[in-house]
């Protein structure tokens, strides 16, 4: 099946309870409030169902994972305040059409993971975590009740960033630096203490991890290490393009890449001539395969 293993698609139920906060995050009409970004209005034409599947079907896909917008915050709330957020999604993202799974999401402020087994056992491909909730060895060691589920199920983890601290840069700021540097460094603690700590986990991190592995030469001089590569560490390739996709191919191989668009924010990867349909069904078909079933 092609898949695209990150979009966003919020459903009636989560915009109501976004509506009804006071405090961000929080929706007043469609304009989205949230710390550390400046005000977005947020199109609903990007929310509809069927036009989003009309959509991914023009895209090639034959399933869509969708996930939880962790820059929202709304993991970090507390568990009271994330709990009406947090149960609105999973509800709403298991009433989406065909082609649409997703990752399921989980209160990080204090770990429990008896809710997350809940929504596993409903059909959710496996968990997205904010990148922010796993940058250091304590991360790893408050999250590890809901990573040894994920161990235990043979289910994978999705790292997304999560909030960006507020700034006086541009509005394209937050996606381009805190974002970035989220990415990059949970990809070097999942190598430093993530790893070791979960062996059988696969995990795929957004954007490319930042582009931390291209950084292996660096990391080889410091004594990291000479970047062996985790066939089940993946990277997915939302809001890059050729020049950058193939970089980190160079880096790592093709077989821990896969496809993701991050839509509505931005399309999927266009496969130009420099790519192939042999690397094009790798990012598409069995990379993605392989990170949601485990299974070559």
């Amino acid at each position: 099946m092609a898949t695209d293993v990150h979009q966003h698609l919020w459903g009636a139920a989560f915009v109501d309870v976004l509506r009804g906060r006071a405090t961000a995050p929080r929706l007043d009409g469609w304009t989205l409030y949230i710390d550390g970004e400046p005000p977005y209005d947020v199109d609903p034409a990007d929310h509809d169902p069927a036009a989003r599947a009309a959509q991914a079907a023009a895209d090639g896909f034959d399933r869509v994972l969708t996930s939880l917008s962790s820059p929202l915050g709304v993991e970090w709330l507390p568990p009271a305040e994330a709990a009406p957020l947090l149960d609105a999604y999973h509800e709403d993202a298991l009433a989406l059409p065909a082609p649409f799974g997703a990752w399921a999401a989980a209160c990080v402020s204090e770990i429990d993971p008896s809710p997350l087994a809940g929504w596993l056992d409903r059909g959710f491909a496996g968990l997205q975590l904010p990148a922010d909730a796993l940058l250091d060895a304590a991360g790893y060691e408050r999250c590890a009740p809901l990573l040894s589920l994920l161990e235990a199920r043979g289910l994978p983890l999705f790292v997304h960033p999560g909030p960006a601290p507020a700034s006086d840069g541009p509005s394209w700021w937050p996606a381009l630096v805190p974002y970035v540097h989220q990415m990059h460094t949970a990809w070097f603690a999942f190598r430093a203490f993530g790893r070791e700590r979960h062996p059988r986990l696969r995990i795929c991190f957004a954007l490319l991890a930042g582009l931390a592995p291209l950084h292996g030469e660096r990391l080889a001089a410091r004594g990291g290490g000479r970047g062996e590569v985790d066939r089940d560490a993946f990277l997915e390739t939302s809001s890059y393009g050729p020049r950058a996709v193939d970089a980190t191919i160079r880096a790592l191989g093709i077989d821990t890449i896969v496809c993701g668009s991050d839509r509505p924010y931005a399309p999927p990867l266009g496969f130009g001539p420099d790519f192939g349909e042999a690397a094009e069904h790798a990012i598409r078909v069995n990379n993605p395969g392989r990170l949601l079933t485990g299974e070559e």
